[in-house]
């Protein structure tokens, strides 16, 4: 996806032709009067030079108001110590600024990220002062906002007066980041890096989530990477860009890149050729990262950086087909309700764009809306998967909107599904140690029937070894895993879909009716002594089940007896064969010495597979019914 870079031809006399612009930073900050409102632009790209000038200030203002959406400096403007001179009114709360905001010393306001933009343009919050960086000037007197288009370039058209620090180490990067000269109204040249932020290692558990997030992530799609982190995990987004060398044609539409992003694309997955706009064009509204990146996105055709109002617009969103919107929560109940932004009634971060792109994505066709979050707080003494919210915290994605949630122990897909269904699935993949627990109270918050109270052993996590797959010969992806109790519905889906033929084959009766206990028999398995395996084939909105295979260990003998089904529209593909081959190498692995089984004589098929297995095999026939032994 590499594209020819064009070397741009700065100016080399600007300083010269615009000197009447130019002042020193304490010349520039001395223009800020007690009580404005000043903005500092965004995240690396924040102008240092102009904040510590600003800072300097601080015996000589007062009620100095500070806005921004997120900024990766020191912030020396935050402290306790200033707070009569300066007070910080944050859209997304950063490590810098939340011990201030969480005291209570400095202010959060929760908005969507798509909306900001219009609130300065609208005049509803006035900016006095504009502080933001930009790269030296082009022969057209074009300036490039570089890393950091974001707000901040809405921020430069409304502020009143817009003070500039002019980098020389500022990329330029192409999209819509250009201002002229002339909309800048004071320029104070520099020549000195930006900030940087190397990206930190993956954790285990960051592992395991970016894992099941590609699982999702289909050839094509279109991917956006939320802003937000979870304390002690960090930024999921960017350990998923590390597991998806192997993806095709993937697109970027995002408010953010990290470095992640320049192996992702060397790599080939990255080509946006199936992208419904910006085609072969990596979206996003500013990056944060180390020199790297920067001298990746300078000058590079491939990159457009355009304002948040276009970014995080929800139709432009929407028409991306398979749009994947991949953000973080810090807590979930059980009906689904997402909360970002606070620790309980302690701010954290903030909405972002996880709205804007939650229903975008959800709108895209073929697209997926994905909330990430770790089952636990850092020292695991405290679920982050609850039966309700803890006093305080916020709602940012309501439960009408939740779709896909994935922790690092598996996927709940939410959107459609009842307050039953939502819980369990939501239990099935919280930590284990806190599964009984969610469930009893489920069950006392009246969102499970009292019926579920046997089943709380049920939730076990079952071993990663268990999962497989085959390839039939046309193609056709069949994947094996451990039942799970999210399964019922499309256990009963299998069940009331099946010929009569296959039901009496494998239930010896000719009833056709399964009660709500029978079902549940079904799909709650410890996984200790009892096993069940399901092959699945994808759908647009989960998983549908064509073959499930299960054995019941009898620890008198050491001998599970067995049993399979396979949907008639997929029996003669060798997937019977196969998933007892799977159950078998389960069994041996759990030192399981055979299996047993009984075969109605007019099913032949089952005979053959288990006369074929190449184990020793004893049978024995007793009114119309084989009684099967097998030894490993």
């Amino acid at each position: 996806m590499q594209q020819q870079r064009v070397k741009r031809k700065f100016d080399p006399d600007w300083q010269e032709k615009y000197g009447d612009m130019i002042v020193t930073p304490k010349k520039a900050l001395s223009n800020i009067r007690n009580g404005q409102r000043v903005f500092i632009g965004t995240g690396c790209g924040e102008p240092r030079l102009l904040v510590e000038a600003l800072t300097k200030r601080a015996g000589e203002l007062a009620d100095v108001e500070i806005v921004h959406l997120l900024t990766k400096g020191d912030a020396p403007y935050a402290s306790p110590k200033l707070a009569d001179s300066f007070s910080v009114n944050s859209f997304f709360i950063g490590q810098n600024v939340r011990g201030l905001i969480q005291e209570g010393m400095g202010s959060y306001t929760p908005m969507l990220l798509s909306d900001i933009p219009e609130l300065f343009k609208s005049g509803k919050l006035p900016l006095d002062v504009v502080l933001i960086q930009v790269s030296e000037p082009d022969m057209l007197g074009k300036v490039s906002l570089g890393i950091s288009v974001d707000i901040v370039k809405s921020a430069a058209e409304n502020g009143s007066l817009v003070i500039a620090q002019v980098n020389k180490q500022m990329p330029w990067t192409y999209g819509d980041s250009r201002l002229d000269i002339y909309d800048l109204d004071l320029l104070v040249p520099t020549d000195m890096p930006l900030i940087e932020r190397p990206s930190k290692p993956m954790n285990e558990v960051t592992r395991k989530i970016a894992q099941y997030i590609t699982a999702l992530v289909e050839d094509g799609s279109t991917i956006e990477f939320g802003l937000g982190r979870i304390p002690g995990i960090g930024r999921i987004p960017a350990a998923c860009l590390s597991f998806l060398h192997e993806k095709k044609d993937l697109g970027i539409h995002t408010e953010l890149i990290t470095d992640s992003v320049i192996d992702l694309v060397e790599s080939g997955a990255i080509t946006g050729s199936r992208k419904t706009t910006d085609q072969g064009k990596i979206v996003t509204s500013f990056c944060m990262g180390t020199q790297r990146l920067y001298d990746f996105v300078n000058e590079n055709p491939l990159f457009s950086f355009r304002p948040t109002e276009y970014v995080n617009d929800q139709h432009i969103i929407s028409r991306q087909h398979k749009m994947v919107a991949i953000n973080m929560a810090l807590e979930i109940d059980l009906t689904g309700q997402v909360c970002s932004d606070s620790h309980g009634d302690k701010f954290y971060s903030g909405i972002g764009g996880q709205v804007d792109f939650n229903r975008g994505a959800a709108r895209s066709k073929g697209g997926k809306a994905i909330i990430v979050v770790s089952s636990t707080s850092e020292n695991e003494q405290r679920s982050r998967i609850v039966t309700h919210l803890s006093p305080g915290a916020g709602v940012v994605t309501t439960r009408g909107e939740a779709h896909y949630i994935v922790s690092e122990f598996g996927v709940a897909f939410l959107h459609g599904k009842n307050i039953e269904e939502r819980a369990l699935a939501l239990i099935s993949i919280a930590h284990p140690k806190f599964r009984e627990q969610l469930l009893r109270e489920a069950i006392e918050a009246k969102y499970l029937s009292p019926e579920f109270s046997d089943v709380g052993d049920k939730f076990v996590v079952a071993s990663e070894d268990m999962k497989t797959s085959l390839l039939l010969d046309d193609g056709t992806l069949i994947n094996f895993r451990p039942i799970h109790p999210t399964d019922e519905h499309k256990m009963r889906n299998l069940l009331y879909n099946l010929s009569q033929e296959t039901l009496y084959y494998r239930f010896m009766s000719q009833s056709t009716r399964f009660g709500h206990a029978q079902i549940q028999n079904f799909v709650y398995i410890d996984h200790r002594k009892d096993v069940a395996i399901v092959g699945t084939l994808p759908e647009v909105h989960g998983e549908k089940i064509v073959a499930v295979g299960r054995y019941y260990l009898d620890e008198r003998t050491n001998r599970a007896e067995v049993a399979f089904i396979v949907h008639d529209n997929w029996q003669n593909r060798h997937i019977g064969s196969f998933l007892f081959r799977h159950l078998v190498t389960i069994a041996k692995r759990s030192g399981i010495s055979g299996f047993t089984a009984e075969v109605l004589r007019e099913n032949k098929r089952m005979q053959a597979i288990f006369n074929n297995a190449g184990f020793q095999v004893a049978s024995q026939l007793e009114e119309g019914v084989y009684s099967f032994s097998i030894d490993f």
